[in-house]
Parts: C-alpha cells; sequence; structure tokens
C-alpha cells in the first residue's frame, strides 16, 4: 500500500454562509492529496499528461463527520492500494491537526486514457514503474 499525508490551511474563501467549509471543497482537498502522493512517488502529475495520458475521475464519495473551518489546518491522507488495477481507486482521510479530529472520508476512481484518443487504457508504464517499489 502506499500512503502520503499532506496538509492544508483552509482559507476563507473555502467557507460557506455557516462558517464551515463548503461542502464541495472536499473533493478539491481530495485532489491535493492525490496529487501529492504521486509527487511523492516522484511522478509528478504533469510528467503523466507529458507523457500523453490523463486521469479523469469517474467516481467520488465523500462522508462528511465534523465541520472544518476558517484557517484550520487539515491533514489529507492519500492511500492506493492496488497497482495493476485498469482503475485507480484512492481513498482520503482528511483530519484537523490541532486535535486530530475526524473531518472527512472517501474516494475517487479513476481510469487512465491517452490524451490524443480519449480511450481508456492500461496503467502507463511510467505510472508503473514509479509505483511499484511501493507494492514489492
Amino acid at each position: 500500500m502506499l500512503s502520503y499525508t499532506t496538509e492544508i490551511r483552509v482559507r476563507y474563501a473555502d467557507t460557506d454562509k455557516m462558517q464551515f467549509v463548503y461542502n464541495g471543497k472536499y473533493l478539491e482537498y481530495f485532489e491535493v492529496g492525490r496529487t501529492e502522493l504521486l509527487r511523492s512517488t516522484g511522478l509528478a502529475y504533469s510528467e503523466v499528461e507529458k507523457n500523453g495520458y490523463q486521469l479523469p475521475l469517474i467516481e467520488a464519495k465523500v462522508q462528511y463527520f465534523s465541520p472544518a473551518t476558517y484557517d484550520d489546518i487539515l491533514q489529507i491522507t492519500a492511500s492506493l492500494s492496488q497497482l495493476h488495477s485498469p482503475r485507480v481507486h484512492i481513498e482520503y482521510e482528511i483530519k484537523r491537526k490541532e486535535d486530530g479530529t475526524l473531518i472527512a472520508r472517501g474516494y475517487t476512481t479513476h481510469v487512465f486514457i491517452r490524451a490524443d484518443t480519449q480511450k481508456a487504457v492500461r496503467p502507463p508504464k511510467i505510472y508503473v514503474e514509479a509505483l511499484k517499489k511501493y507494492f514489492e
């Protein structure tokens, strides 16, 4: 399993009228977790794109447990448990750094596509090579 934790500070613009983080922002926070997870392996998402691949979202789920508010520092943990699957399924957990409170949990599922044809393909060699050491 590959897991990585990154931090983000809640901006005022991320909050709604109730002064809680707006529910849709959590998918953005998941994206931060996902891109930093890949970056931690030495494979920036921009490298995936430079090699002619994209990783569109096909499914997402978010469960909310406790609200986050302006200026909270959130820890986003993204975890990947399968390497050789045609679908890239990433689990997320968001906690408030100050007290460890569970804020949200969920997942996103993606597939690799060729940028030029928009057709689904198996995970490309660049991806498998960068991540395989975490699954040995």
